[in-house]
């Protein structure tokens, strides 16, 4: 993959086409950067550019580096992925499983079946589920008190099913975090600091209390043309969101790409064994489909398959693709994205991956989506 000249007219004619406020692209091998670019504006209300080093939410792209966290206490023996979380969550302990609701709109619940494991939470076969992706954690709220959000109670809900029946994308990471937190006595943002950000000198990564120096604002499309702010802030909650709470740059993520691609070590600091890498990158979940987001609420997110003609896997922290992909990934590729519309993949077999970062809602847009699909060929092309 290395070695040749990067021919970008396709991604930047997609890009241009894609209607985005702003965006910021890289190309990465195991080696070093390949490929970078910064388009439009990080704030286009007020034209301010969009640099590659523009801090933004990333959302559930917090997801795969909280899940290095959690695999770097299991090679440390202080998690487990399959014993009960109970010991280091006992919030989970005794799961019980939502089967409907009686005529007052009351939950109807029975015990699950089995305990819930870390592997559980990290491959989203919980049974817990989004409050904007599944309607029923929606009409349990609607019951219960809609939780506020950024508390720990907004990821407190009954299980959908039994832990290891079903795929169903969750907060999952969230509670990881919480392991993590009662795992080691820290909070998130410091373990993750001092083990994952500074070893890989992802110097502007973090979890936040308020938006970023310069931070890039989120955007919604006007009808008539044109954007408007949206004032969504992922972090500074009563605790550090591993779902969804890292604001990073794109800069900062590649290195991250990088260190998978190495086995879990980047500028002689290992963050994680080969071993545990080739685990988060193995199909965790079996004959179960993982990667389908239904939606119960549109305007934040519209439902999404990355590959609907695929049996798609998942791994501990990643979406897995069994067969070689449209734009040319390889198979057994890791891969998600973020909600404002943030995506990245790891192809291990061809040794290169891709991140591309925008601010803008819903997710799903499809320019964002033509634009990362024009990245991805610009690396196999």
């Amino acid at each position: 993959m290395k070695g040749r000249a990067m021919d970008d007219s396709d991604f930047t004619r997609t890009l241009e086409a894609a209607n985005l406020p702003g965006a910021a692209a890289m190309l990465v091998d195991a080696d070093g950067v390949r490929y970078t670019h910064a388009f439009g504006h990080a704030d286009a209300i007020n034209g301010t550019p969009m640099t590659l080093d523009t801090p933004c939410q990333i959302a559930s792209m917090t997801k795969a580096l909280v899940s290095v966290g959690a695999m770097q206490l299991v090679e440390q023996g202080k998690l487990s992925l399959d014993d009960p979380v109970d010991d280091v969550l006992p919030d989970l302990a005794d799961p019980q499983v939502l089967t409907g609701f009686d005529a007052s709109g009351a939950p109807e619940l029975r015990p699950a079946a089995r305990p819930i494991t870390l592997r559980h939470l990290l491959t989203h076969t919980a049974g817990l589920g989004y409050f904007f992706i599944h309607p029923q954690i929606l009409r349990y709220y609607a019951h219960a008190g809609m939780p506020v959000p950024g508390s720990r109670d907004s990821v407190k809900m009954p299980l959908m099913f039994d832990p290891g029946d079903s795929w169903e994308y969750s907060v999952g990471t969230d509670w990881v975090g919480l392991a993590i937190e009662s795992a080691t006595g820290e909070r998130l943002r410091d373990y993750m600091s001092a083990n994952v950000f500074a070893p890989l000198e992802m110097a502007n990564t973090g979890f936040l209390d308020a938006p970023a120096e310069g931070a890039a604002t989120v955007h919604r499309r006007k009808p008539e043309g044109g954007f408007v702010a949206e004032p969504m802030f992922l972090g500074g909650g009563e605790f550090d969101s591993g779902g969804g709470g890292l604001t990073s740059t794109a800069p900062d993520y590649a290195r991250f790409l990088q260190a998978m691609l190495r086995g879990g070590e980047l500028g002689g600091n290992r963050i994680l064994s080969e071993d545990s890498v080739a685990e988060m990158g193995r199909n965790q979940v079996g004959e179960l489909r993982a990667g389908y987001m239904g939606s119960a609420m549109p305007e934040l997110a519209a439902p999404f398959d990355n590959f609907p003609d695929m049996h798609t896997g998942w791994g501990l922290g990643f979406l897995i693709n069994p067969e070689r992909g449209p734009n040319g990934r390889s198979p057994g590729s890791l891969a998600w994205a973020g909600i404002f519309n943030s995506y990245y993949w790891i192809d291990p077999t061809e040794g290169v991956g891709g991140v591309f970062v925008s601010q803008l809602a819903p997710f799903g847009d499809q320019g964002a989506l033509d634009s990362f699909g024009a990245l991805e060929r610009m690396a196999y092309a």
